[in-house]
């Protein structure tokens, strides 16, 4: 196997051509043998064999994130059959997360960060559960910052979900004014880093900032395989 770099990104990483002599069945085996699960160092300094599983929401299906979304990891099937019952209804959209996401903020001026771009697909299945929702004023719930980057993207003028297949690098921070969710479900997020700004335009920068004095204060579990909270307008 030969890697050739062959341009930049915009979050200092690189893009690669691969050179392979075999299948894409056999190169993607080949990568999966020479990398590991992305779980974060502050975490556990070795990765184990549980993680595979661990390291990955219930309602996956198409490869391209970089790293799991963690508000999805605290939904297990029995959670999401008890909602069920409840009468929420679920809506999936797809935004495969890359590495931008992770990328601390420095830049004084908000405005001059450049997040790279997401694939996303929005369909038109989930578009009519959403707006469903909307036009029948039921709270709609965003799992995650992810979540909220994507259907952030794709909205009417009159605040409507609409259909999306293609790339986003939108950046949510404070003040943001959101189109479609008024419930968000997110992990406690590191310092300086995007995730955390989103947080905080949803939530309010003095709220969101309370809860995380409380989370230091008991000793809450932050980042990946961390705590959850609710945001609620």
């Amino acid at each position: 196997m030969v890697a050739e770099v062959i341009d930049n990104t915009t979050s200092r990483g690189r893009t690669l051509r691969f050179l392979f002599d075999g299948t894409y069945e056999e190169f993607k085996k080949t990568l999966f043998y020479l990398g590991e699960m992305p779980l974060p160092k502050w975490i556990r300094k070795q990765v184990e064999p549980v993680d595979t599983e661990r390291y990955q929401t219930i309602f996956a299906k198409h490869e391209g994130a970089v790293a799991s979304p963690a508000a999805g990891l605290h939904f297990s099937r029995e959670l999401m059959k008890r909602l069920e019952i409840k009468g929420v209804n679920l809506a999936e959209i797809t935004l495969h997360m890359g590495l931008g996401s992770f990328r601390t903020v420095d830049v004084e001026d908000l405005t001059k960060h450049k997040m790279d771009s997401e694939q996303v697909s929005i369909s038109p299945e989930t578009v009519n559960i959403v707006n469903k929702a909307k036009e029948t004023r039921s709270n709609i719930c965003a799992v995650g910052t992810t979540v909220l980057r994507a259907v952030e993207t794709s909205v009417t003028t009159q605040g409507l979900l609409k259909p999306y297949e293609g790339w986003t690098n939108k950046f949510i921070f404070p003040p943001y004014e959101f189109s479609v969710p008024n419930r968000l479900v997110t992990n406690f997020h590191l310092p300086l880093s995007t995730l955390l700004m989103s947080a905080a335009a949803f939530g309010g920068y003095n709220h969101v900032m309370h809860a995380y004095e409380i989370a230091v204060k008991e000793k809450y579990r932050f980042g990946s395989y961390g705590d959850a909270m609710i945001i609620m307008e």
